[in-house]
């Protein structure tokens, strides 16, 4: 489960996710790319959820990047508690994810393999995504 080693502050503000991810939206290490066509939130449980179907199926072959990383702290308040009292207790970690954001990257399978794995991977993540290929790939 992929969570920060330290933080500087044990909570933090929501936040806006209005317009498209500045950075990180260019397949860079591997030949094809899960792309976010939306923003949302992502777990840690949901990106280590993806990332099982996608070393399943590509039997452990090749290479996956995870190109985002949960290091913002949301909270929660317990069950049937009243209002006010202050802020909830750290509850688990998200990333947070804009549109155009690519979000996992594979290498080292043949297309048809690598679009299957992305594909399996999109099911576990609640934004809607599209496969992406380099700009530069040629198939071998």
């Amino acid at each position: 489960m992929l969570l920060p080693k330290r933080v500087k502050y044990r909570k933090q503000q929501k936040g806006k996710m209005k317009g498209n991810s500045g950075r990180g939206t260019e397949v860079s290490f591997g030949s094809f790319g899960l792309k976010s066509l939306d923003s949302s939130w992502i777990t840690n449980r949901q990106i280590e959820a993806a990332r099982i179907a996608v070393n399943r199926y590509m039997k452990r072959e090749g290479k996956v990047w995870i190109r985002i990383f949960p290091d913002k702290p949301y909270t929660s308040k317990p069950l049937e508690v009243r209002m006010g009292k202050g802020k909830g207790a750290p509850e688990g970690w998200v990333s947070v994810v804009k549109a155009g954001r690519i979000m996992f990257e594979v290498d080292g399978v043949s297309s048809e393999i690598a679009k299957e794995a992305l594909r399996l991977a999109a099911q576990k993540l609640p934004v809607q995504t599209k496969v992406v290929t380099r700009r530069d790939y040629v198939e071998a």
